[in-house]
């Protein structure tokens, strides 16, 4: 059997995603790997499948009992026998697997690394006796220091290349900087590894950072919308989970807290229910989740800020990995990262103290982006991005700006005189001339007291918080946040530099290429699923994700064969539940008069909700702009916009035919981009600039996708 026909008979797939192919073809032939792929981008079947095809035992170590529960249920329901072997299991169900794997009965073993060198190394003296082929670590960043999440016991993992010299070895992370990747090589002792990094971007996430106010009012605002969905709410102390969970259930909504204070049967009890989907939101600390699979997680929210990126990237990756639209929040506080600082500290060890630091600098740098999210999200993992991706908040943004210069200069001018040893609280009470007691005596002298009574308090946070972003001030590191000045602001206060701030911002509605689905349908298939996943005792998203459910809804398959080609439905699950899901579609279809839409399968995007297609006022705006004979500069300028945003929207109506894409881009220039779309395809941008290199813009590779799907379109 090939890996692609195990691909389909086992997962339901006709195709592998980002380098899975080339991962797995490198472990049967019994070479060691280190795979860096976003969490929900398919790192478990990098080593589930050679499992398959290979004749004996996987040994997956993994940190938590949820993880391996999880995947276990997953791949037994999919007809590879599997088992896992933790505390939570009584001396019988141990001494079963035992026997199940002296048999050659299992392929996969999923263990903790503690238990794979106790202090009577029994259980090594037994995997010696079995017949070993792969062994994968799962978060294998848990072994660096320098990672987010260290754990001591992962440091004993050294050894297995010494146990099993000739079994490859896949460490698999979602997250891990160069520093943790070369940690990771060097302390699991890997024979000439082959690195494999994919795109760590989660195109189908969407990226929102709020300044927080009033949290609970803010975070009942978010959840209105989203009252069906299943989310993660995450919390810095376990206290405020249970208290948050507490005034979630009192709003009516169904929530439990979960942290490692809890004992484990609550824990245990919680989880199943949210996995179940019997509790629709997880209030957590980052105890939570690490490894949890649960496909229609819609949301992640972060009330307090994350320690570093990548923990932040890790934990909102938990939403969408069905890769349906998902939506993630953070409410940051300066305040928080002043709390999170004597976290970072390390007793007795200067240098890792100094790399958490930069890691939080790094995570209060991006709260306080005044650009696109995902671009610095991608930078921060080594990975080239444009600076619009057109889904976090930034770029969902319309952006009215004024000449804001002499704000600034009251503003630099008020922390120059203060000597810079206050907040932007103390800063702007001084400027809005405050009488409170709070203001020095001493400073209500000052030439600048009071030089900004006429602007609110609320404008000058938002103002000062922008400052911060675009350079002209940075924090104090000293714990307190004090306003300092920088290189920038001296062409400011001596007025050589002119400085743009925002009136107003509106949000754009996102638009999407979709396909429509039938809703009552969805319905009728989600009830057959939950009646199936009670009766197997299993979560519902183990039988069926939501993205095969909504697939199937789309395509109205009619027979075995058509359900066939449904991704998702594998040999095994079509033989167990196809009958039940194809008698409840054939029974609506013959109701409603609906036939097979089978053949106009394709990759096209499947969006939750269906939204007419419109030309948005924005566009219309650049459009008219344009046609007035501005150039894309001057627009931009003109609309605060960047240039690449400008020709996004030109794009748009190169694709409906109202222009003609040789107005954007010089003719000679057409078919070298035409030649790389037709070779490497348009679903990424970044891989077609790379390959045709500086010369070419985004814009103008965007205008020419558009152009060709203008053409094909009229052709057809």
């Amino acid at each position: 059997m090939t890996p692609l026909q195990a691909l389909q008979k086992y997962f339901g797939y006709s195709n592998f995603r980002h380098s899975q192919e080339a991962i797995i073809q490198r472990v049967l032939d019994k070479k060691d790997v280190m795979v860096l792929m976003p969490t929900g981008g398919g790192k478990s079947l990098c080593y589930q499948l050679p499992a398959v095809l290979l004749n004996g035992v996987t040994i997956v170590i993994s940190p938590l009992i949820a993880l391996m529960k999880d995947q276990v249920d997953s791949l037994n329901l999919s007809g590879i026998p599997a088992a896992f072997l933790n505390s939570s299991q009584s001396p019988e169900e141990q001494k079963d697997i035992a026997i199940q794997l002296k048999n050659n009965e299992l392929r996969l073993l999923y263990i903790a690394p503690e238990r794979l060198f106790g202090k009577d190394d029994r259980l090594m003296t037994f995997l010696r006796t079995l017949n070993i082929v792969q062994i994968a670590i799962d978060e294998a960043h848990c072994i660096s220091q320098w990672g987010h999440d260290f754990r001591p016991e992962y440091l004993m993992l050294a050894g297995l290349k010494n146990e099993f010299p000739g079994v490859p070895v896949i460490a698999l992370t979602a997250t891990a900087d160069k520093l943790t990747q070369k940690d990771i090589l060097e302390k699991l002792n890997l024979h000439e590894p082959v690195v494999f990094i994919s795109s760590f971007n989660r195109e189908n996430i969407t990226y929102r950072v709020h300044q927080k106010t009033k949290s609970f009012d803010q975070l009942l605002n978010f959840l209105s919308e989203r009252k069906e969905d299943s989310g993660i709410i995450y919390c810095l102390s376990r206290k405020s989970t249970e208290a948050l969970a507490e005034d979630l259930k009192d709003e009516g909504y169904a929530a439990e807290a979960y942290h490692a204070g809890l004992n484990h049967e609550i824990k245990a009890r919680n989880q199943e229910a949210f996995l179940k989907d019997e509790v629709k939101i997880m209030v957590a600390t980052i105890a939570f989740g690490m490894g949890i699979n649960k496909s229609n997680v819609r949301f992640v929210v972060h009330v307090d800020l994350p320690k570093n990126i990548e923990g932040y990237y890790q934990e909102t990756g938990r939403a969408g990995r069905d890769g349906l639209p998902s939506d993630t929040l953070l409410l940051y506080s300066p305040g928080d990262a002043i709390k999170l600082k004597s976290f970072a500290m390390v007793e007795n060890n200067a240098e890792q103290s100094a790399i958490m630091l930069k890691k939080l600098d790094d995570m209060v740098n991006y709260c306080q982006l005044h650009a696109c999210r995902r671009q610095y999200l991608m930078h921060y993992f080594d990975e080239p991005f444009p600076d619009n991706c057109g889904s976090c908040d930034f770029c969902l943004s319309e952006f009215v700006k004024f000449d804001g210069t002499l704000i600034a200069q009251k503003a630099l001018s008020a922390v120059a005189r203060l000597k810079e040893r206050f907040g932007s609280a103390y800063v702007i009470d001084f400027l809005r001339g405050s009488k409170r007691e709070k203001i020095w005596e001493e400073h209500k002298q000052l030439k600048t007291y009071g030089a900004g009574a006429d602007i609110s308090r609320a404008d000058w946070m938002r103002y000062f918080r922008e400052l911060i972003a675009m350079g002209y001030f940075k924090l104090s590191d000293d714990g307190y946040s004090a306003l300092k000045l920088t290189t920038k602001s001296e062409a400011v206060l001596k007025g050589l530099e002119k400085v743009e701030l925002i009136a107003a911002q509106t949000i754009e509605e996102k638009e999407q290429e979709e396909v429509s689905f039938d809703a009552g349908l969805m319905s009728l298939l989600r009830k057959q699923r939950q009646e199936i996943a009670i009766g197997e005792n299993l979560p519902a998203y183990i039988i069926l994700s939501d993205a095969t459910l909504l697939e199937i809804a789309t395509y109205l398959p009619q027979k075995m064969d058509e359900l066939r080609l449904i991704s998702g439905f594998g040999d095994v699950k079509l033989a167990k539940y196809g009958r039940e899901f194809l008698a409840v579609i054939n029974t609506y279809s013959k109701e409603n008069g609906l036939v097979s839409k089978i053949d106009q399968k394709s990759k096209k995007r499947i969006s939750k909700t269906k939204k007419p297609a419109r030309t948005s006022d924005t566009f219309k705006a650049t459009f008219t702009l344009y046609k007035e004979g501005k150039t894309v500069t001057e627009i931009a300028q003109e609309r605060g916009l960047s240039p690449t945003t400008i020709e996004g929207h030109l794009s748009n109506f190169v694709q409906t035919g109202e222009l003609d894409v040789s107005e954007i881009v010089a003719q000679e220039k057409i078919p070298a981009i035409k030649d790389a779309i037709e070779s490497y395809g348009n679903d990424k941008l970044s891989p077609l600039k790379e390959i045709l290199g500086d010369d070419y813009s985004y814009g103008e590779i965007k205008a020419v996708i558009a152009w060709m799907n203008y053409k094909q379109k009229a052709e057809s």
